[in-house]
C-alpha cells in the first residue's frame, strides 16, 4: 500500500491530534472549575435594586427585626418581602419626599409591588422552605451571611445544590435552639445530633426532600 504521508507529516498529525486532545481536555476541566466557582454563583456581587436599602443602616444601625419585613419567614416557604405600605410607614415622614423613595411612592399608587431584584435565586424545580429551616434551627446568617452589617445585599453562600448536600448531611453544627435562630450575638452549642443520622439513606438527602 502507497504511503499517503510522509513521516514528518505523519509525527505532525499525531502531534496535532495530541495538542487538540490535551486542549479538549483542558478546556472541560476549565468549565467544571468555573461552573463550581463563586464567580458562577455570583457570590459578592449585589444585584441592582430600584431602591438603595442599606440593611446595615435598617437592620444593623436601627435594630429591626428581620421578620419585621420578612413576615413570613417562621411559617412560609418564601420569606416574604415587605409592601410599600410597611416602608412608608416610616417613610411617610422619614425621608418622605426623596427621589431614591420615589418607587415606594409609585408602587403604593399603582398597587402593584416593588419590583426587586432576586439575590438568592433557586431553579425553579427546586423547592426551599424557611419555615422548615427556621424550625429546624438553621440561622438566617447560616445562609445569608451577616446580613445586617451590608450596605448593599450581596450573596455570600453559593446556595448550589453541593453547598446545600454539605449541611444536609451534617447540619448538627449549623444549628442552633429555635429560641436563637435570630440572636446576632448568639455564641452557644448546637442542639442534639439529628435522629435521622447513620440510618442507610437521610431523609435530609433524598432527592425527593428538595426536588418534587
Amino acid at each position: 500500500m502507497p504511503q499517503h504521508f510522509t513521516p514528518r507529516a505523519d509525527g505532525r498529525l499525531r502531534l496535532a491530534l495530541l495538542l487538540g486532545l490535551a486542549a479538549l481536555i483542558g478546556a472541560a476541566l476549565l468549565a467544571f472549575v468555573m461552573v463550581r466557582s463563586d464567580h458562577a454563583w455570583a457570590v459578592g456581587r449585589p444585584a441592582p435594586q430600584p431602591i438603595p436599602f442599606s440593611h446595615a443602616l435598617h437592620a444593623g444601625g436601627l435594630g429591626l427585626d428581620c421578620r419585621y419585613c420578612h413576615a413570613g419567614v417562621e411559617r412560609a416557604a418564601e420569606a416574604g418581602m415587605p409592601s410599600a405600605s410597611l416602608c412608608l410607614g416610616c417613610h411617610g415622614d422619614v425621608w418622605a419626599g426623596a427621589t431614591a423613595l420615589a418607587p415606594l411612592r409609585d408602587s403604593l399608587a399603582l398597587g402593584a409591588p416593588i419590583p426587586w431584584s432576586s439575590v438568592h435565586r433557586l431553579p425553579d424545580h427546586t423547592r426551599f422552605h424557611h419555615g422548615a429551616h427556621i424550625a429546624a434551627g438553621a440561622a438566617c446568617e447560616t445562609c445569608h451571611g451577616r446580613v445586617w452589617e451590608m450596605p448593599q445585599t450581596i450573596k455570600v453562600r453559593p446556595m448550589s445544590m453541593g453547598w446545600c448536600l454539605d449541611c444536609h448531611r451534617e447540619p448538627e453544627p449549623r444549628l442552633r435552639p429555635v429560641e436563637a435562630v435570630f440572636d446576632r450575638d448568639w455564641q452557644g452549642r448546637p442542639p442534639p445530633a439529628n435522629p435521622h443520622a447513620g440510618g442507610a439513606v437521610s431523609p435530609l438527602t433524598q432527592c425527593s426532600t428538595c426536588h418534587r
